[in-house]
């Protein structure tokens, strides 16, 4: 039998299922107001009761994901501060952008139009750090105007009447670009590209088998082994049974994130 390693923990898991379903929750409760001339902007509205009951659960789903966002940044803040993680901030194991990040990209380049080998890969690859702030730079801008304008009445003693138009224009447009660029490009690169299609299931099960590991993230491999560390993230395989809810809850999301897309790039080609 194949070995497998831990890429994700089950607690990192269970905030990625809660981030994406809020999303998405924002997504389809957010847009119909953007959108409201849309036929399918009022069909959903009407569907789900509302524009009042769309509003309620799109403050729902907006608490949600402010609350996977603080605590997300609050587990990071305690690694690095109390933990001394320090790793977290630079080298393999962080999320920082660094040079060779942009030395890969420019690998990758070289590699699709047939001019150099394939990059070698260590944990983290250069579009999911990109993917990974994007997401958060979208959490603090759209969640930080949503607040805003949830809470007006409180906001108003502070911030001037024009400041409130200009948080609508900033919480709707970011809101576009960002599920834009989540379900076409991020979808992409971690479901649809060829290598992963129809849906990448690590982000499920937590788990890589070590033939995948070598060949997509060969540095990691690597340097686990020569750091004699590689055995400490050695795991069972992912059960059936969670493979298959992998797959039933990624293809639900895939789909209701490419019909929303396709829906928002209608409504545009229609204006």
């Amino acid at each position: 039998m194949a070995k497998h390693y831990l890429r994700f923990t089950l607690f990192q898991r269970i905030l990625h299922v809660l981030l994406f379903t809020s999303v998405l929750g924002l997504v389809t409760t957010g847009m119909p107001l953007f959108f409201n001339q849309s036929g399918w902007a009022f069909w959903i509205a009407h569907t789900m009761g509302g524009f009042g009951v769309m509003g309620f659960f799109h403050r729902l789903f907006g608490t949600t994901m402010l609350s996977v966002f603080t605590v997300h940044m609050v587990l990071i803040l305690r690694r690095v501060v109390i933990g001394r993680e320090y790793r977290l901030l630079w080298g393999p194991d962080s999320m920082v952008p660094q040079p060779k990040d942009f030395v890969q990209l420019f690998q990758n380049i070289r590699y699709f139009i047939g001019l150099g080998p394939a990059p070698r890969f260590d944990r983290f690859t250069y579009w999911e750090k990109f993917d990974y702030w994007a997401v958060v730079w979208g959490m603090g801008i759209i969640g930080g105007t949503g607040l805003i304008l949830w809470f007006h009445d409180f906001f108003s003693r502070i911030f001037p009447g024009w400041f409130f138009n200009v948080a609508i224009l900033v919480h709707g447009e970011e809101a576009l670009l960002a599920s834009g660029f989540l379900f076409a490009v991020h979808f992409f690169n971690t479901h649809i590209r060829p290598e992963k299609f129809p849906i990448d299931l690590v982000i499920f099960t937590g788990r890589v088998s070590g033939h995948e590991m070598i060949e997509e993230r060969p540095e990691q491999y690597q340097r686990l082994v020569r750091e004699g560390k590689l055995e400490k993230f050695e795991t069972t395989p992912p059960p059936m049974w969670l493979k298959n809810l992998g797959r039933i809850v990624g293809a639900i999301a895939v789909t209701i994130g490419l019909t929303l897309f396709v829906l928002i790039l209608y409504a545009f080609l229609r204006a």
